[in-house]
């Protein structure tokens, strides 16, 4: 469904060294440099950070979420803790298993250094 998603950032050094040890957890290598941006590729997307080509603040989305599937609980927990060991901050329950709707999934939820709250998701297969 989507091509890419991208996120602002104030300080494009400090969020890379975010994002490559985050995303490394999920086996992405390091954001490739163009410009004022990273972009970080999968075989399935990509995902990158820039400075807001319009000069205004960074801001993240209120009620915005980025979710990224991992293959188990234990790879959303090492994406959780590379995250707030390089400048994010834990958010919402603790990692853990959350029943609902959807049925059961694994969920670690954090920010960025920049606001913007991102999870971990691991569905079990049936």
């Amino acid at each position: 469904m989507f091509s890419h998603v991208m996120v602002g950032v104030n300080d494009l050094e400090t969020s890379r060294k975010f994002y490559d040890a985050l995303l490394g957890t999920l086996g992405i290598g390091p954001g490739v440099a163009n410009k004022n941006r990273y972009f970080y590729r999968s075989p399935t997307g990509t995902f990158g950070i820039t400075t807001p080509i319009n000069g205004e603040p960074a801001t993240h989305g209120n009620g915005s979420t980025l979710g990224f599937t991992t293959v188990s609980p234990e790879q959303a927990d090492a994406f959780h803790n590379a995250g707030v060991a390089n400048g994010g901050t834990s958010c919402e329950d603790p990692p853990g298993w959350r029943e609902g709707a959807v049925g059961k999934l694994y969920l670690a939820y954090l920010r960025d250094p920049d606001g913007n709250k991102l999870c971990a998701l691991h569905r079990p297969s049936k």
